[in-house]
């Protein structure tokens, strides 16, 4: 005997309708990034990427919970998640590198040429990799490690500029260099994801993002001691990458 189709109530309709929207309210982070970097407010543009990365991080864990594939099941939210994703986490950062590419602590190195073609090869390279990487299948292994570098370009751009601080001309080959990395096909870590090591992924991510956000509260002021709090889990993200792709 054929099972019956469900029907699901209207509060259910309207709860899976209101995760679609959460998750597409991401674009409106994207909006709001795009004019703050607009307006040279690095810092306000990586407070909307922060709230946005936050949406991606816990409409998947709503979707489940209210079974929004079931009760919508003509929606496909990943497609959403795509579209929000590519701009959040490779064309905002494209732009965000090009407006600060010779800037330090929010301030034009005046001492450097604004050269264009430095600029544009470099955020051009960043978008073109990033697209191409957005068709490869797979993109994550079976035991969820990312396969190349993953397009990230938020914490790149995060990193280089309110952490790592390095000096302007540096900026273009720290570009390239994590350009090249999204064709070399050795695991990268999906902290919130893998098995191994897990419990200290979850502390590690924790001391990241309380360094952060306390990073961030700061600006522009950066005391030494919060950099090296806020940048501990990328030499923990490298070893981690390291040991995943070489230990015997």
């Amino acid at each position: 005997m054929q099972n019956e189709k469900r029907t699901f109530t209207s509060l259910e309709k309207a709860l899976a309708w209101g995760v679609h929207l959460f998750t597409a309210s991401g674009v409106v982070f994207a909006l709001l990034a795009i004019i703050a970097i607009a307006n040279h407010d690095f810092w306000l543009c990586m407070i909307w990427l922060m709230v946005a990365f936050f949406i991606d991080g816990v409409d998947g864990m709503l979707a489940r919970k209210f079974n929004v594939k079931e009760v919508l099941p003509f929606m496909e939210g990943k497609n959403i998640d795509f579209v929000i994703d590519f701009a959040n986490y490779a064309i905002i950062p494209a732009y965000f590198l090009y407006e600060a590419f010779w800037m330090v602590n929010g301030e034009k190195v005046s001492v450097l040429p604004d050269v264009e073609w430095v600029k544009l090869t470099a955020v051009s390279a960043l978008l073109l990799v990033s697209a191409i990487y957005y068709g490869k299948e797979p993109m994550v292994s079976k035991d969820m490690y990312f396969i190349g570098f993953p397009v990230m370009w938020n914490a790149v751009a995060y990193f280089m500029f309110f952490v790592v601080k390095p000096a302007p001309w540096i900026n273009f080959w720290i570009i390239i260099l994590f350009a090249i990395l999204h064709f070399v096909p050795w695991k990268y870590a999906y902290p919130s994801q893998n098995k191994r090591f897990q419990a200290l992924n979850w502390l590690m991510g924790l001391v990241f993002l309380l360094g952060n956000v306390y990073l961030l509260y700061l600006y522009p002021e950066s005391p030494l001691w919060v950099r090296i709090a806020a940048g501990t889990f990328l030499p923990y993200i490298l070893w981690h990458t390291f040991w995943v792709n070489f230990k015997k």
